[in-house]
């Protein structure tokens, strides 16, 4: 009976989520394929181009014309990167996939030592940066604070100083396939996912080309997606807070009642002071009520249920004919219940 866990009857996906990124999906495809023949499996590479405003989109195809295990996914127009990602999620077929951003900022080389982890029992291999070249100061100190509060956040053991770069057993896309949520945090959907779990560590490059997608509003976004999907602590605080206040509240009137009655005239009523209290207490209701808009807003988006993403249609290469087959397709499975794309 062969080893379910050897690669060399196994099919591996590689999916890369790709927006602008003319100038670096050449050499990320070449690098890939070089890995997935050293490992001497079936395999796939599924990009996904990711609504590009450059020549992203025709450089994939001609990539994809000349090599049947390359497709591509065209999506109607820029979704963001965690909906790209799970455009490529569900498309996948392989027994082992893997996430990985075209950029070559996470080398590619590294899904060898990835599988061999995969191989010895492993349902998840996690890239954890060992440094981060090409990032200012700015990033890294960011980056280290919001993983670290995550964590203490969530009752999720998602690991610090991690990205989307990850290699999968089937059953955990099964798992991510079912989860549709709008607001997508993939690393922390892949941690609550489960099994077994292991860090592989690595350097992580500068950009191979073009400029980064993740500038700081789009961090904040991020940053804001991943508390509010995976934790409660926020409302929480917000009680927390109240509470605070109120007993402050409560022994500041009564330490005003004691010395008004031992000393009548120390206080003298002011407008200042009756101002700064509105002012305190106007802005602890809105601090609340920002809170509580954030997870309302998300249950808004949630309910309208609309699709993650939309696809223009997916092209597989058509080898030494150089043709290129397109195939239209539908949005997002509802559940992993659907057929595969």
């Amino acid at each position: 009976m062969p080893d379910p866990r050897s690669l060399a009857t196994a099919r591996l996906s590689v999916v890369a989520p790709c927006y602008n990124e003319e100038g670096s999906v050449t050499d990320f495809v070449r690098r890939v394929k070089a890995v997935c023949e050293s490992l001497r499996c079936a395999y796939e590479i599924v990009l996904v181009n990711d609504g590009s405003r450059d020549a992203t989109l025709p450089v994939a195809l001609g990539l994809a014309s000349a090599d049947p295990a390359i497709r591509v996914i065209n999506l109607l127009r820029n979704f963001g990167h965690q909906a790209a990602a799970t455009a490529g999620l569900d498309a996948a077929t392989g027994d082992v996939v893997v996430l990985i951003d075209a950029d070559l900022q996470d080398p590619p080389e590294v899904i060898a030592d990835m599988a061999a982890r995969w191989e010895a029992g492993a349902d998840v291999a996690y890239g954890r940066r060992r440094t981060r070249r090409g990032e200012s100061p700015l990033k890294l100190i960011s980056a280290g604070i919001f993983y670290r509060l995550l964590r203490r956040m969530t009752h999720n053991d998602i690991p610090a100083d991690t990205g989307d770069f990850r290699l999968m057993d089937r059953r955990i896309v099964e798992v991510l396939r079912q989860m549709r949520e709008r607001h997508r945090f993939i690393r922390g959907m892949v941690s609550w996912a489960g099994g077994n779990q292991v860090a592989v560590l690595y350097d992580r490059n500068p950009r191979f080309s073009g400029e980064t997608k993740y500038p700081l509003k789009k961090m904040v976004s991020f940053a804001l997606d991943a508390i509010t999907s995976f934790s409660v602590v926020p409302l929480r605080l917000v009680t927390y807070l109240a509470l605070l206040i109120i007993s402050v509240a409560l022994l500041a009137a009564l330490t005003v009642f004691v010395v008004k009655l031992s000393h009548p005239d120390y206080f003298i009523p002011g407008f200042p002071a009756t101002m700064l209290t509105i002012i305190f207490f106007g802005g602890v209701q809105l601090l609340a009520l920002g809170v509580i808009g954030e997870y309302v807003g998300r249950m808004y988006e949630s309910v309208k249920s609309r699709p993650i993403y939309v696809v223009e249609g997916i092209y597989q290469g058509g080898g030494e004919s150089g043709a290129i087959r397109r195939q239209a397709a539908d949005p997002a499975p509802a559940s992993a219940a659907v057929p595969r794309l």
